[in-house]
């Protein structure tokens, strides 16, 4: 493992790591590349966020400064009658398979168990998409089974539903 990996809270100027991200190879279980406007929409949402939040994955490289490697975040969603974290997350391919996303994933349980709210983080991956639920794996998530789900709105794909436990006290 190589430098700390830290969460940076999504600013104005991160517009950039959306286009980096938004190549066919990134976006393959995600129903493909999107519009420069919808890109624009999704940024004006991460910065907008006021329950939950999105942030930058930097990693502290040593004597070389930060490098930013991917995002991650957690969001409200319905989900089986009551309410619950999701999180997602994207790794540039020239930082991936170095366990950058699971250590990633595992800070932002943290961040959600801060925010309170809810008992559970859940993350849906493709049922397709192994690396992802690796990484799901990794950060301490329990598999619950296959799901279909909605995404993009209008596109149902079949996922796996990750779940981890944050508090029994919070609601959902």
């Amino acid at each position: 493992m190589d430098g700390e990996v830290r969460l940076v809270p999504w600013g104005e100027d991160d517009f950039w790591l959306l286009r980096r991200a938004n190549s066919p190879e990134m976006t393959e279980h995600l129903g493909g590349p999107e519009s420069e406007e919808k890109l624009a929409d999704r940024h004006r949402r991460y910065v907008e966020l006021r329950v939950g939040r999105m942030y930058r994955v930097v990693l502290a490289a040593g004597a070389e400064g930060e490098e930013t490697v991917g995002s991650i975040g957690f969001w409200e969603r319905e989900w089986r009658g009551g309410t619950v974290w999701e999180t997602g997350w994207a790794v540039l391919p020239e930082f991936q398979g170095r366990g950058l996303a699971a250590r990633a994933a595992r800070a932002v349980v943290e961040e959600a168990r801060a925010a309170g709210r809810h008992r559970w983080l859940h993350a849906f991956p493709k049922v397709t998409h192994s690396a992802s639920g690796k990484v799901c794996e990794r950060a301490g998530f329990t598999l619950l089974g296959p799901v279909d789900f909605e995404y993009p709105k209008g596109h149902w794909i079949t996922c796996h539903d990750w779940r981890i436990e944050l508090s029994g006290d919070a609601k959902g």
